[in-house]
């Protein structure tokens, strides 16, 4: 543990990211806020800060409750943060309705055959035009 950490190698031991090049241009694309504004890859975290981070559909609002700037298990990365409880219900309400959506969504119980192929095409020539 160290006493002062830069966000990008902050996330990265806290097994946000995979690299810290991943960490760093999600931080200069102003998708990871810090204290609700956005920030430079070299900001020092501080113990009790909030981060938001996106995680493929989620996002992340946790606050910061340990520093360490070395990679470890996912266990003692997870002592790193403290996920808000806002946060955790929002992730899990949207998840619910990423699930409802998917099972409303009908798929096809086979691949088309080569006529059913024809048609698509012929219809989709005829959308174009």
């Amino acid at each position: 543990m160290s006493d002062s950490v830069r966000l990008d190698k902050w996330l990265w031991a806290a097994r946000f990211f995979k690299t810290r090049a991943l960490a760093k241009k999600a931080i200069e694309g102003g998708k990871v806020h810090y204290d609700g504004a956005r920030v430079k890859t070299s900001k020092n975290v501080e113990l009790g800060a909030l981060i938001r981070v996106p995680q493929g559909w989620d996002i992340f609002e946790v606050e910061v409750t340990a520093l360490s700037d070395q990679r470890r298990g996912a266990p003692e990365a997870r002592k790193l943060y403290a996920e808000t409880e806002e946060s955790a219900k929002r992730r899990a309400k949207e998840a619910e309705a990423r699930r409802l959506t998917n099972e409303a969504m009908q798929h096809p119980l086979k691949r088309p055959d080569k006529k059913q192929r024809r048609d698509i095409q012929r219809f989709q020539r005829q959308q174009g035009e």
